[in-house]
């Protein structure tokens, strides 16, 4: 148990705090309170120092090498290090041990200069001047020595040094504008106000005489929760005590606008404050790739062991007989005669283990580390991805979930924002049963002046036309709209016209577009000052109302109210809110006629909220005072007590109208949709609207066909059966149709399947996942799953934000545990976007709460379909290589070895060089595969968008799965035995000279066992060189210069190595070996043979499999000539925009053959103009039943 948490509770319960508060009391200015007041009990709290790095100039390098060490593949190399110092091994300990440090110092040079950045941001913003009071006069210090209590003054357009509770500004109403770009990303102003008992202290002489103590909770992270109070004392009476919440707190890192100065006292600093909470990391993802990565580590860890043990037996069964035990050449020492068996035996057993170590690639995580952390910059460079609109581009907050974009088989996606604009615009309201739209156009000419339009026949009575005011007032002051401080609009704004051209400004988008709806209707929303909210009337009459009180919204009870008294002194209670949470709450009005309009609007995919209203007496709005002042002030328990006092004040409402707001849909979102349909991606809306309004959208955005058959499970249905009969009538349902369809093949392409889209909302799903009275759940989610995986869309509505999170594990840890993605654009969605093994933040106008908690960010919802068919594509595709390339061109490194402690009777001789083994990983094959990881593209980019079912070849982990991991290790295996026994057989037969050399009798060559390693290894670097040119698909002078310029690398080293004495080595066993070697022609024609054969088992079998089994991928490849040439990652973006860019692929033409209306469906890429394919073409071949006659495939007509 941690001790800090023994001593706390100590501290609780030995002090008999039995109402014990985590909280913390600060004394503002340093004051000590009045005598008889409390005990003075000074605090000790961090200096206001942040720091954001990791390491110190005297720990970097013990905690580097602890962090690097607790990698399992370093740990263990460290370990065959210090074997290899430790016993005598057959190996050099320079060749595990300068790869090692190779791969030690990189990583740490590279996160070592990342600290220094780290270091240097840290320094500047601690040694930033701040102004704090001192004796009632105003001194300047560094930001790093402020403490909690100072009294600090923030000037305009300067950020907050620390947390501060604020205390006054310059504005006599006591507010201060402030934006928390930084912090959340809002560009928005947004309004704090000062404690209202200092608000009027103005000067530092003022502030220097203040005398109060604050009571807080301690610091969490949370940017928008706080809980506090504080105690203001005077000379002789009792402390006044304020509630504080986060309307009062001034967070580092926000900035100060349109105010001139304000004053604050520190409450949390240095790396208390929000902002530094907000620091720590997000639980670490792991990819799919990584995980297979690790399993076959393993795998290789015990060919590596079972390697040792045979090779340990072996040579014990070999030196059995007693002239092999100890041959004349090499005599035991006597107390080697006498040593134990068994430690002989350990000892052996090691030498082995160091001998074929490097059949594990300590190198591949530097090279998977490169690959991930540069080819994500593919996608911050990527141009069609940047929106000119907003001037954003893609952000890459991860690179080690790269290849995971191109595993995903769900998306979860939040409709307000992602799908669609969060633009909105005022449509109309319904007043007890009367429809007002603003800007009716009558016989085709708009009526500009109308300031409503009755849309019913009956008009509304005198008592109606007062609710139609209390309405248009209800919506002009129920709300937390700001007026944008502009000294120009200040004089006009009096007038009718002047009040149309108000700036408004609000952190929610539907805010200001009623307040601009009931504008246009003659109802302007003026100002707040002074307390007070004015508005224009009809009669352009300036109304003052005084704001008592504001009820907040928040995402559970889904309503805000005001409580404001008007100058004839009638107290209002205004309320709006979702339709769900205001029609249980009213006694009444129209509900039925409201009702009706509210469904029919939703049907249209509009937004809909309610407005009711109640008259208190001032009885009843004292009562409600004390009610709030206690839940205010409490530092228990605030919300929930708040939530409890917000539920007895908004009861027993009147209910007047409601309006319908319209929220564009995304541009290209139905088409992003379509496309990943057909990607083979199952795609799922969570959402908190009404269902209709969610269905409508769905529909719009083609989730949901004209075809497709909804199925419900919502609340209305479970209230009329129970919550087993309808999982069980659904089920039956689905799975009666589940042998015919093929929806997974055509994703809905072909108007006769049946396509089934599910509907639930959130308290149906709270039923699901709730534990049945047995204790278990199981059965009920396991049929909602079997239900949901036959269904082609799901849509989830009326969704909290957690139960957006609850969705998406149960779908991550179902028994396919598929690849999961959130994409969403709002703090309601951060829960469900860290819980995905993706997750994508929208960069919308909601905040950036959801692209600061991402893995990747991007501007608008249609970049998705890029990032996941196309980047994602080919993140999978290379690293998948990269992966089995390292194993299998390990394998042909150290099976030789292995075979060669056959003829060396288990001597434990190398074959290789100490050069030769220390290079190969490092120097020789390491270049041709990391450009390959970065820069290959099997098919072209603009084929991979045409054609989105390419994207299934890839699915569930396709290219890293046991057959083709076996596959790859099998190929290994069987060259490496072509090197080994293809140079043994060529130059079996030898002969001693009189000199005392052997040579070869067929080809008088000096042979020897370091020339027979230098074939071998000569040989291997061809063929494993030679196996990814032929892999690469796509060639650039890079990848020539690389590959090429590696092999010549190697000869050129090894020429150099050879060819001169080098004093520096106590041994010269390489001296003149490979010029030796090359100088024999029979050498140059083994070399070339050798190759030829190994490479020609990986051939055959590619051009087999492409023509009789081909994938996909390999038609397209097969039936396009080059079409990447002209449209790569790095083609500029005009050239692709030019009128005479066209594809080259032959396919592409066939599809203007086929019906208008399938073309339009499956392809939006230019048409090329070339002449049709040649009868040969490769195509799919299509099913019959869907398009009869067919001369191609469903993958020709998208191509």
């Amino acid at each position: 148990m941690d001790c800090s948490l023994v001593r706390t509770l100590v501290h609780r319960y030995c002090a008999g705090e039995e109402n014990w508060v985590d909280s913390r009391t600060i004394y503002v200015g340093h004051r000590e309170p009045p005598p008889g007041a409390e005990a003075y009990i000074p605090q000790r709290y961090p200096d206001n120092r942040i720091v954001s790095s990791k390491y110190t100039f005297w720990n970097f390098i013990p905690k580097n090498l602890f962090e690097q060490f607790r990698r399992i593949a370093n740990f263990y190399f460290l370990i065959i290090f210090l074997v290899q110092l430790i016993i005598d091994t057959p190996t050099s300990p320079v060749t595990s041990g300068l790869p090692l440090f190779f791969v030690i110092t990189v990583t740490a040079i590279k996160q070592g200069y990342e600290d220094w950045l780290r270091h240097k941001a840290d320094n500047a913003m601690n040694q930033c001047p701040v102004h704090f009071i001192q004796h009632g006069k105003l001194v300047r210090k560094q930001s790093r020595k402020l403490r909690v209590g100072d009294i600090v003054m923030v000037k305009e357009d300067e950020t907050f040094p620390c947390d501060l509770i604020f205390l006054s500004s310059n504005r006599g109403d006591g507010t201060c504008h402030v934006t928390t770009a930084s912090l959340d990303g809002e560009s928005s102003h947004k309004t704090h106000y000062a404690v209202q008992d200092t608000k009027g202290f103005h000067t530092e002489e003022d502030i220097d005489g203040l005398h109060a103590t604050i009571e807080c909770e301690q610091p969490q992270p949370d940017l928008y929760k706080f809980v506090g109070r504080i105690n203001v004392y005077s000379d002789l009476n009792d402390p006044v005590v304020r509630p504080l919440g986060s309307e009062n707190l001034l967070l580092r890192g926000a900035t100060l606008k349109n105010t001139e100065k304000i004053f604050g006292v520190a409450i949390y600093t240095g790396m208390e404050t929000k902002m530094a909470l907000n620091y720590q990391s997000k639980s670490q993802k792991r990819s799919a790739v990584e995980k297979s990565m690790n399993v076959f580590l393993i795998v290789y860890l015990c060919i590596l062991i079972s390697k040792a043990l045979i090779n340990t037996v072996l040579k014990y069964v070999w030196q059995s007989e007693p002239f092999r035990d100890e041959p004349w050449y090499n005599q035991k020492t006597e107390s080697e005669r006498q040593r134990n068996l068994f430690l002989k035996a350990f000892t052996d057993f090691l030498a082995f283990m160091v001998l074929f170590n490097y059949i594990i690639p300590v190198s591949m995580y530097v090279t998977v580390e490169m690959q991930k952390f540069l080819g994500s910059y593919f996608i911050t460079w990527d141009e069609d991805m940047f929106d000119e609109d907003t001037g954003e581009g893609p952000l890459v907050n991860t690179s080690d979930l790269n290849e995971e974009l191109g595993q995903v088989e769900y998306i979860f996606t939040d409709k307000t924002g992602t799908l669609t604009e969060n633009n909105m615009e005022f449509k109309e309201c319904c007043i007890e049963g009367h429809v007002y739209v603003p800007h009716v156009i009558c016989n085709g000419q708009v009526l500009p002046d109308a300031s409503g339009i009755d849309m019913i026949d009956s008009s509304p009575s005198v008592s109606g036309r007062e609710r139609e005011e209390l309405f248009f007032r209800a919506l002009c002051l129920c709300h937390t709209v700001q007026v944008k401080d502009d000294d120009n609009v200040d004089g006009p704004r009096k007038s009718p016209d002047g009040g149309k051209s108000c700036v408004y400004i609000s952190s929610s988008p539907d805010e200001v577009a009623l307040v601009e709806g009931v504008q246009r209707l003659g109802f302007t929303y003026l100002r707040l000052k002074d307390n007070y909210m004015e508005i224009l009337n009809r009669d352009n009459d300036v109304e003052r109302f005084e704001l008592l009180e504001i009820l907040s919204f928040d995402s559970v009870r889904r309503r805000m109210s005001v409580i404001v008294k008007s100058a004839e002194g009638d107290i209002y209670l205004f309320c709006k809110g979702a339709d769900s949470s205001i029609f249980p709450r009213v006694i009444e009005g129209k509900v039925d006629q409201i009702r009706a309009r509210v469904e029919r609007n939703a049907v249209e995919g509009l937004r809909t909220l309610c407005v009711a209203y109640k008259r208190l007496i001032p009885e009843e709005y004292e009562g409600i005072c004390q009610l709030l002042q206690a839940a205010k002030v409490a530092l228990q328990d605030r919300e929930r007590k708040l939530a409890d006092a917000y539920e007895q004040i908004e009861k027993d409402l009147i209910l007047l109208g409601a309006t319908a707001v319209e929220d564009r849909l995304q541009e290209k979102a139905a088409d992003t949709i379509e496309a990943l349909q057909k990607a083979g991606i199952k795609v799922w809306v969570l959402t908190g609207d009404k269902m209709e309004t969610a269905a409508a959208t769905c529909y719009a955005c083609k989730l949901f066909r004209r075809n497709t058959q909804l199925l419900e499970l919502t609340t209305k249905r479970i209230e009329e059966q129970s919550l087993h009969d309808v999982l069980f009538e659904l089920s039956k349902t689905v799975l009666r149709h589940s042998g015919s369809l093929t929806r997974d093949t055509f994703s809905g392409l072909s108007a006769d399947l049946q396509d089934y889209g599910l509907i639930i909302d959130g308290a149906a799903l709270s039923l699901i996942m709730k534990p049945r009275q047995d204790g278990s759940s199981g059965n009920y989610r396991e049929l909602f799953l079997e239900i949901c995986r036959s269904c082609s869309a799901v849509l989830c509505c009326r969704m909290a934000p957690l139960q957006k999170a609850q969705i998406v594990k149960l779908i991550k840890f179902s028994k396919e545990h598929p690849i999961t993605l959130a994409i969403g654009d709002g703090a309601n969605d951060v829960s469900m976007i860290l819980e995905a093994h993706v997750g994508i933040g929208v960069i919308g106008k909601e905040g950036r709460q959801a692209a600061r908690n991402s893995d990747y960010a991007i501007p608008k919802f249609k970049h998705l379909k890029k990032m996941l068919l196309v980047h994602g594509h080919f993140y999978y595709i290379r690293i998948s290589e990269l992966v089995q390339y390292f194993f299998y061109k390990n394998v042909c490194f150290i099976f030789p070895q292995f075979l060669y402690q056959f003829f060396c009777g288990f001597s434990q001789q190398t074959l290789y060089d100490t050069a030769y083994l220390t290079l190969y990983n490092i120097s020789f094959t390491s270049l041709p595969i990391l450009l390959y990881s970065l820069m290959e593209q099997h098919v072209g980019i603009d084929v991979l968008k045409r054609d989105p079912t390419l994207y299934r070849d890839i699915a569930k982990n396709a290219l890293l799965r046991w057959r083709v991991f076996i596959y790859w290790t099998l190929l290994g295996l069987f060259d490496a035995m072509v090197f080994f026994f293809g140079a043994y057989f060529m130059f079996e037969n030898t002969t001693v000279t009189s000199n005392g050399q052997i040579m070869t009798t067929s080809t008088h060559m000096i042979f020897g066992n370091w020339t027979f390693g230098t074939l071998v290894f000569t040989v291997m670097v061809f063929t494993v060189t030679l196996k990814l040119a032929l892999d690469t698909h796509y060639w650039t002078w890079i990848n020539h210069f690389v590959i090429w310029g590696s092999l010549l690398f190697y000869v050129i080293f090894s020429l150099l190595w050879g060819g001169v004495i080098w004093p520096f080595l106590n041994y010269q066993r390489m001296y003149y070996v490979f010029i030796q070697m090359l100088s024999s022609g029979p050498a140059w024609l083994a070399i070339v043979l050798l190759v030829t054969v190994s490479l020609l088992p990986d051939v055959l079998k590619k051009v087999l499999c492409r023509q009789l089994w081909p994938t996909a991928t390999e038609r397209v490849q097969n039936g396009c000539a080059q079409p990447w040439d002209r449209d790569s990652e790095f083609t500029p973006l005009a050239s692709l925009q030019s009128p005479g860019y066209q594809s080259t692929c032959p396919s592409a033409t066939w599809s203007r053959s086929r019906p208008q209306q399938v073309t339009l469906a499956v392809w939006k890429g230019k048409v090329s103009a070339e002449p049709p394919p040649a009868p040969g073409c490769s195509h799919h071949s299509c099913s019959s039943s869907s398009m009869p006659g067919c001369p191609g495939s469903l993958v020709g007509m998208l191509v």
